[in-house]
């Protein structure tokens, strides 16, 4: 494992990898015990981070690791996120960055988590209908009243970031201290914009999907059949060879499978260790489903890069090229036409 690092200007250091809680519950492993088994694996083996959010598997994933983090609460760090709405049928009110909705979610975590703080506490996503002072204000708020220890964001773009800290500084509100963006060789578009800022900032980064939904497992890879299953079953179209897009990527993938093979390392080892080469990048976020998931992500902790080998990706893959974009923008000002014409 490689050493700790700063998370951002907190004073708080986590390992490099961070447990990501996604596939933890209905949508992917449901027993629980089993969980709790990856997830003591996972801080047995050097993680002290552990990433979750209220709306996976509709509060299930924050249960389980409540349960893992009996008698050991102390020794990690937890992180959350809220945003989403956890209803199959919202109502109104029941989702966004507004103060009524993040303290009621806040508190539900804290329960489902049994615990009575959350180390960094996420806003999953922007809200274009909450001012940004009005979410900071209750962040501020849930701080001071020790709810939560710090804050930040994931997902969120560059111009939202900048606006934030801006905003922050002159409310003299407190700041958001980190960002969780999508970041692999495929989906390279934090690179332009958004891993700068947040380096300019001293934003500590957790960045999510290394493997790109499964494109860089090597399960993938041109003119082999893969089965209905995991991510081919839950979105086909995104695995379609057909799709010129997707038959880029597969393209792509089999030129990374050679680096990888050159220097000895899998083609999982040679994308997770990718982000951790980016000076902006505090911890790589790894989930898991099963153990031997959690084994592939650890086997290549101590990879790494070296600049021949970061030079031949980016050959291959151009410093902010989307190939696979992991999370598009939904912007309203793009989606509603209103917005964009003068009446």
């Amino acid at each position: 494992m490689l050493p700790y690092r700063p998370l951002g200007g907190t004073g708080i250091s986590v390992s490099p990898f961070a447990l990501g809680t996604m596939m933890f519950g209905s949508i992917g492993n449901d027993d629980h015990d089993d969980a709790v088994r990856i997830i003591h694996s996972a801080l047995d083996r050097g993680i002290n981070f552990v990433d979750t959010a209220d709306m996976y598997s509709a509060g299930e994933s924050e249960i389980i690791v409540g349960k893992a983090l009996r008698g050991r609460r102390d020794a990690v760090v937890l992180a959350t996120k809220g945003h989403f709405s956890l209803d199959e049928d919202p109502a109104p009110n029941t989702s966004g960055n507004s103060r009524r909705y993040l303290i009621r979610a806040v508190e539900a975590s804290l329960k489902r988590l049994g615990t009575d703080y959350i180390d960094l506490y996420q806003v999953h996503r922007p809200d274009w209908d909450t001012d940004i002072e009005e979410t900071l204000g209750v962040l501020t708020d849930l701080v001071r009243d020790g709810k939560i220890r710090t804050f930040g964001t994931s997902t969120f773009p560059a111009h939202e970031i900048v606006h934030a800290d801006q905003v922050a500084r002159e409310r003299h509100l407190m700041r958001f201290r980190t960002e969780q963006p999508p970041y692999n060789i495929l989906d390279r578009g934090a690179e332009a914009d958004v891993l700068p800022v947040t380096e300019r900032l001293g934003l500590g980064v957790l960045t999510w999907s290394p493997l790109a939904f499964g494109f860089l497992t090597g399960r993938y890879r041109k003119g082999v059949t893969v089965e209905n299953a995991g991510r081919a079953a839950i979105r086909p179209a995104w695995f379609d060879p057909s799709d010129p897009t997707t038959a880029r990527k597969l393209d792509v993938v089999e030129q990374l499978v050679e680096v990888a093979e050159g220097i000895g390392v899998t083609l999982p080892e040679l994308a997770v260790a990718f982000p951790l080469a980016h000076r902006a990048v505090t911890s790589v976020i790894i989930g898991p489903r099963t153990m031997p998931q959690l084994d592939a992500a650890l086997a290549g902790s101590d990879l790494a890069l070296d600049d021949a080998v970061l030079d031949r990706i980016d050959e291959i893959v151009a410093p902010g090229d989307r190939i696979y974009n992991a999370s598009p923008p939904s912007y309203p000002w793009l989606t509603d036409p209103a917005r964009r014409r003068r009446r």
